[in-house]
């Protein structure tokens, strides 16, 4: 587990709300993070993220304190619902951002643009404005811009909740190519039970900011005891 994600003892107050998460994430596996809208989801993914500092405890990324690390010095990529592409910028442009912010490409940075634009069925699109592309596409250009990244952990904030169903299945078929093909650790905020067994081989349950119960998806999945989950399983 030391290669993993491990909140040890992490405590927060946001204005009246406190959390408190104490938990081992696996390494190399997708974890799916659930539990009632304002439970927290989103809350562990900043701290992990660098977004928001504990107030007490630590966050290990890949055996590394990363605590009172900024952002920018995480092991770490992000995918939310709206994607976070400029309007502005083209494609090409929007992934390569991914790789440098000040977009000082070398020859082979080139190279990996155009194979993780090729990779997600955008090759082709380099000149394409974001303006232009469907949700599908669009969510396609962020998990380019993972690849060129090349970080061992992803956060991923309901990134499908815009989608219709068939966009949904598709993204998450893509989610789970990529993801046997870097092995990276995945943490992926869900309000779908459906979606937990197709993706996850883990799972957390947040409630009121605290992690009721932490399991493999088959166990999780299969618990009925413990009420806030059950209402979750049977939404």
């Amino acid at each position: 587990m030391a290669d993993g994600i491990v909140l040890e003892k992490v405590e927060l107050r946001l204005g009246t709300r406190d959390f408190r998460f104490d938990c081992a994430l696996p390494a190399g596996a997708v974890t799916a993070v659930t539990g009632p809208s304002g439970s927290g989801k989103s809350t562990l993914l900043n701290l992990v993220a660098g977004f928001e500092t504990p107030d007490r405890g630590r966050v290990v990324i890949a055996g590394d304190d990363a605590t009172d690390k900024h952002p920018s010095e995480r092991p770490v990529s992000l995918i939310f619902q709206d994607n976070n592409l400029f309007t502005h910028l083209d494609l090409f442009t929007n992934v390569g951002l991914g790789i440098s912010p000040s977009l000082k490409l070398s020859a082979e940075d080139w190279k990996a643009i155009s194979e993780a634009l090729v990779r997600v069925g955008l090759g082709g699109f380099d000149k394409r404005m974001p303006g232009t592309l469907s949700g599908g596409e669009r969510q396609r250009a962020a998990f380019a811009r993972t690849l060129v990244r090349r970080k061992p952990v992803l956060l991923m904030d309901e990134p499908f909740a815009a989608l219709d169903p068939g966009l949904r299945l598709s993204m998450a078929n893509l989610l789970l190519d990529l993801h046997r093909e870097t092995r990276n650790t995945v943490l992926i905020v869900t309000h779908d039970p459906d979606e937990v067994g197709r993706l996850a081989e883990h799972a957390v349950f947040i409630d009121h900011g605290r992690i009721l119960l932490q399991a493999p998806a088959k166990e999780f999945l299969g618990r009925r005891d413990i009420p806030a989950i059950a209402d979750f399983l049977s939404g």
